[in-house]
């Protein structure tokens, strides 16, 4: 049955609901959006816990189904953040919606797209489970007898309009229906970029810090070049033994850049510019800041052959972890591989 759905849905204009714990973290809830971009272009935030994303768009670029989107997207937000989201998929916002409430045992649950799958999903429902209708609403139809959202479906619009009001008794027959006329408006880019590694315990040794650091640039220079967004400017954080903090910030010397080494660099040279000798760190993070458009920054010429052969490779790997998911390649010395 879900393999059926998720075929359905992939013929359709999809769309993915992504549903938070309403306690998230307003910084995880930032990445988290910034994660998604990474997928699409197309996302709405829906403060403080959700966010919509149409992935219509991104499905030839992956080589993969709307689903098959939605669980990428859930497995990075758990193994980079520890974030649990669950997501719905569906044909559009409504259906979307009201799946991410129900998710299955991997966090996602679609919802097919052709008529018969959405009655299906929708008609059996309590009408008080209908996407954006009121307690006062619910009420009032049920009170007329109007107790599933199947009921609703059938009854006349005018009815619906004359017992509930024009305009929202317009909105709630269609979306019984399974109609949903909104489209996902993106918001701007993101102006900055943030990843953070923790270590599974309070570390002395430097070697495995920059490791850590190393992850940390790939990581953020895949996801600007994904957004074709550059940085200007760093911000590297260390989280010691008795959480307190060092931050240290440095512009990019180079001029705006998402390249994995001019990133690294930048976080190497700020983290040696700490000169810390015996203390136990805890965690790293790295916030690339003043992002700008990659199409306007300029690109310096080098006459590094290395670096150059560097930037081949790098082209490379962004095609392979496009392809089969980020961190498929990439630095043999990385933090979840050093130690």
């Amino acid at each position: 049955m879900d393999e059926q759905h998720d075929q359905d849905v992939e013929a359709g204009s999809p769309v993915l609901h992504l549903r938070c714990p309403r306690d998230v973290d307003p910084e995880l809830y930032r990445l988290l959006l910034g994660l998604v971009a990474d997928v699409t272009p197309v996302v709405q935030a829906l403060p403080p816990s959700a966010a919509v994303a149409d992935v219509s768009g991104s499905l030839r670029f992956f080589d993969r189904g709307p689903a098959e989107l939605a669980r990428l997207i859930r497995a990075r937000a758990l193994a980079l953040y520890g974030l649990p989201v669950a997501i719905g998929v569906g044909p559009n916002w409504t259906v979307a919606a009201m799946a991410s409430r129900e998710p299955g045992r991997d966090g996602v649950r679609a919802v097919g797209s052709s008529p018969e799958a959405v009655a299906a999903f929708l008609h059996p429902r309590p009408v008080g489970e209908l996407h954006g209708i009121g307690r006062a609403q619910e009420r009032t139809l049920t009170t007329y007898g109007v107790d599933t959202i199947g009921v609703l479906a059938n009854l006349p619009e005018a009815t619906a309009q004359r017992v509930l009001g024009g305009r929202s008794g317009r909105l709630l027959s269609e979306r019984a229906r399974g109609i949903d006329r909104r489209r996902v408006v993106p918001a701007e880019l993101p102006h900055s970029a943030t990843a953070q590694r923790r270590f599974p315990t309070d570390t002395l040794a430097p070697e495995l810090v920059r490791s850590a650091l190393l992850s940390l640039a790939v990581e953020l220079g895949e996801r600007l070049r994904g957004r074709r967004q550059a940085a200007k400017a760093m911000t590297l954080t260390v989280t010691f033994a008795d959480h307190t903090q060092l931050h240290r910030s440095r512009r990019l010397s180079g001029g705006p850049s998402a390249h994995t080494d001019d990133l690294r660099d930048a976080a190497y040279e700020m983290y040696r510019a700490l000169g810390l000798q015996r203390a136990r760190v805890r965690a790293v993070a790295l916030c690339c800041e003043q992002l700008v458009d990659a199409a306007a920054a300029a690109e310096q010429l080098s006459f590094d052959a290395d670096r150059e052969h560097r930037l081949r490779a790098e082209r490379a790997l962004d095609a392979l972890n496009a392809r089969f998911g980020s961190g498929t390649a990439g630095p043999a010395a990385t933090y979840r591989h050093a130690g």
